[in-house]
């Protein structure tokens, strides 16, 4: 794919030295840049179980060339191109995102669903919930007291949090750009595609309303975007442009903007903290599948009545984090992907779910803690002084005059948090543009197959109790299931954290390698029990090793791309393009290095299934649309006792391939079971000629014996003691043991007291 520059470069994170929240960032390493021998091994190595002996021949001899020719050069010239940058591939990483000219609905904006709530069934409560324990994350971030994120001890960069609020991505003819507005103090509410805004910060982030008069809004907002018939919602859905191609959608919205009331609209959308959907589509929910509910959180469901689109797809706008509440209380984040990572919104998902519950806490006791520090602002009509301030014998707070304003502005003139309808003045070409960009969406939906599997089976504790990493284990398992239902190997994408390094984003863990290929072929063959467990050991660790290496910054794809990235731009005469500079023309492919043309490259840059690993207690499920045409997209979640996985595809049988994977779940788990147990199993003792009981590995005589049925005693100690020596062998996988299970001891009060029988289930 060729390399464009974009419009505009997302601006660099405030420097806040002397807060807690960014103290780490000082001491952050930057992403190393590896030897170029180094990262051509590792993508001969990513190739090599993809690729026949003599594709893999071909693709050796390009980078053999390359390392000879024109490999060095380009390297000296991306050291030296770095030195100033904060890393060598964040330029080159947003022009890949920004350059994305297809609809970022179901290509780039991932979701999360959460748990539900303690109190499930209410929507509005819900959304209340959620925006005020996001108001108080924000005013934590900004005030610099947010606890930083860390990794085992070690701290973590926490850049992309200045670019998860207020940020907005904006089309334009060549591209797209970012714009931050890092003062933005306001929230969007959609409902039945109407726009509504109230301001709920004050000017030192303090939220200015209470959760009681947040739902007060929200449902004023209600109210009033009900009266809006579900026939005519369509019509004037001005957020389904934002799922247009972004060529088009930059057209439309430069007509939008002609007048100056949209104008203002399109300010106030796109300086917005987040946008809440308030979906009003009774049929989404617990009660529904979990196709149904992910597919909403991905791209709005598709109902039709009378020819007339009446599903929630027309109530978003994905050109910025969306909180979405559906009509049963259901509640997730869709999120604009340039500027963040899972990482960093699951942080932000985590912590606005936990701050939920302890919300709900305190409002049963009003002493409960509260996770983040966000009194409420001064300007608030709720707010009341604090009753311990001192005050001096003529009243006055510490001897002196209490405070009449704050930076001027008086305390009596209360901040005004109404609701705001946003009002569009549509042309005819703009409501042409509306109508075919929700047929285009529609079309889109339809072409999507979204699935979703909660395995209850087992999960990581199972898997940790047989010593695998949960991540390579359910990995292989996405080997199995594809190799299983098509026969084959395919490109395989999961992203490894970088975020140990300063602007660290992600590394590409090619999966598909020689031990998970030969893991899969035993899987599938006539090999014992054993031979497969130790294929899928062997499998397991090389994941956990590459997996390591990716983390430290030591893959192959990062570093390749960054080298094709500046490659072009040497090209075209420009290593740092600016804001307006013209987009130059691609290398032609004459030009670039051969093993930029040879077929490897293509290989290994399309990830046929594109999976990531997003776990948290707050979430339910995690997914995103396929990234190739005839590939998979699966998100998925380990949890204690069960893996969530969401599968998405065009065309391809997304259900079946989630039953082939839940059936290898259960036939894997059975094969180690069974490797388990014939380690562990203690042969029974046997009867010599003698008639004398012989323990049978170590031909001891046992004790007094009845061969007709009657107990015995171990010569070397007591009954309770031989027990112990027989459940050195017991574990959860064999507890209908119900002999063993008979032989423990009572307790003295047993008989004591009446015993009350238990309900029927």
């Amino acid at each position: 794919m060729a390399s464009f520059p974009v419009t505009h470069f997302p601006p660099p994170a405030p420097s806040l030295p002397t807060s807690a929240t960014f103290a780490g960032q000082s001491k952050l390493a930057k992403l190393p840049i590896p030897p170029l021998e180094d990262t051509c091994n590792r993508y001969l190595r990513a190739l090599s179980a993809l690729q026949d002996p003599h594709e893999h021949a071909q693709t050796a001899e390009a980078v053999e060339d390359f390392l000879k020719n024109d490999g060095p050069k380009i390297q000296a010239k991306l050291i030296e191109w770095a030195k100033d940058k904060p890393s060598y591939i964040e330029d080159f990483w947003y022009e890949s995102y920004l350059s994305h000219s297809d609809p970022v609905v179901l290509a780039l904006n991932p979701f999360f669903v959460l748990e539900n709530d303690p109190n499930p069934g209410a929507q509005l409560p819900r959304a209340s919930t959620l925006i005020v324990s996001s108001l108080g994350f924000i005013h934590d971030l900004r005030a610099g007291i947010l606890e930083p994120d860390s990794l085992r001890g070690k701290p973590l960069d926490m850049d992309q949090y200045t670019r998860l609020f207020g940020t907005a991505r904006i089309p334009t003819q060549r591209g797209c750009k970012m714009k931050t507005s890092i003062d933005s103090r306001h929230v969007v509410v959609l409902r039945r595609g109407q726009f509504y805004w109230f301001d709920c910060l004050d000017e030192d982030n303090r939220p200015l309303l209470t959760e009681r008069e947040v739902l007060r809004n929200l449902q004023a907002i209600v109210g009033d975007a009900d009266k809006t018939d579900r026939m005519e919602v369509a019509r004037n859905a001005v957020g389904v442009l934002s799922t247009e191609n972004r060529k088009i959608w930059s057209h439309l919205r430069s007509t939008l903007a002609q007048d100056k009331s949209n104008e203002s609209c399109l300010e106030i959308i796109d300086n917005a903290l987040f946008v809440v959907c308030l979906d009003d589509d009774p049929t989404i929910g617990d009660h529904k599948s979990l196709a149904d509910l992910c597919s909403n959180f991905l791209c709005g469901t598709y109902n039709l009545y009378k020819g007339v689109q009446i599903g929630t797809c027309t109530n978003r706008w994905y050109d910025k984090l969306q909180i979405i509440v559906c009509a049963d209380g259901s509640a997730g984040i869709n999120f604009e992907h340039t500027g963040v990572d899972g990482h960093t919104v699951l942080r932000f998902a985590a912590d606005v779910y936990t701050e939920g519950l302890m919300l709900l806490a305190r409002s049963i006791n009003p002493s409960a803690p509260t996770l983040f520090h966000a009194p409420l602002s001064p300007y608030s009509k709720s707010y009341k002084p604090p009753k311990n301030t001192p005050k001096s014998i003529n009243g006055n707070t510490n001897g002196h005059k209490p405070n009449t304003s704050i930076n001027g502005t008086p305390l009596h003139e209360k901040i005004d948090t109404t609701p705001k309808k946003l009002e569009w003045k549509l042309t005819p070409e703009v409501r042409v543009g509306i109508r075919f960009a929700e047929t285009r969406l529609s079309d889109l939906i339809c072409q999507n197959d979204c699935q979703a599997l909660e395995f209850k089976g087992y999960g990581k504790n199972f898997i940790t109790s047989h010593g695998f990493s949960p991540d390579a284990f359910v990995q292989m398992a996405f080997q199995a299931a594809w190799f299983g239902l098509y026969g084959r190997t395919e490109c395989t994408y999961e992203p490894a954290m970088t975020k140990a390094f300063l602007h660290g984003r992600t590394e590409a863990i090619r999966t598909v390698q020689p031990e998970s290929v030969e893991y899969t072929k035993v899987f599938y063959s006539e090999a014992t029990a054993m031979q497969k467990v130790k294929a899928l050991r062997k499998a397991c660790e090389r994941h956990v090793n590459l997996t390591r290496e990716c983390s430290q910054g030591l893959g192959q794809d990062r570093h390749l791309y960054a080298l094709y990235c500046l490659f072009q731009r040497l090209v075209s005469g420009e290593l740092n393009p600016g804001p307006d500079d013209p987009a130059p023309y691609a290398a032609a492919p004459q030009a670039l290095p051969r093993i930029f043309t040879d077929p490897g490259w293509e290989l290994l840059s399309t990830s046929i299934i594109s999976t990531s690993n997003c776990g948290n207690p707050a979430l339910r499920l995690f997914g995103f649309g396929p990234v190739a045409a005839d590939g998979y997209g699966l998100g998925y979640i380990i949890k204690e006792d069960g893996i969530s996985v969401c599968a998405s595809s065009k065309h391809l049988q997304t259900r079946r391939f989630l039953d082939v994977l839940e059936g290898y779940l259960n036939e894997v788990k059975a094969v180690m079971v069974g490797v388990y147990r014939a380690a562990n199993q203690r042969p029974e003792p046997w009867v010599d000629h003698a008639g004398v009981l012989r323990d049978s590995k170590t031909g001891r005589r046992i004790g007094s014996v009845n061969v007709n049925g009657g107990g015995y005693k171990s010569d070397s100690g007591s009954e309770e003691e031989e027990v112990a020596i027989r459940k050195a062998g017991y574990s959860f996988f064999d507890s209908g043991d119900v002999e063993l299970l008979g032989r423990r001891k009572r307790t003295p009060y047993e008989n004591i007291g009446k015993v009350i029988p238990l309900a029927e289930y």
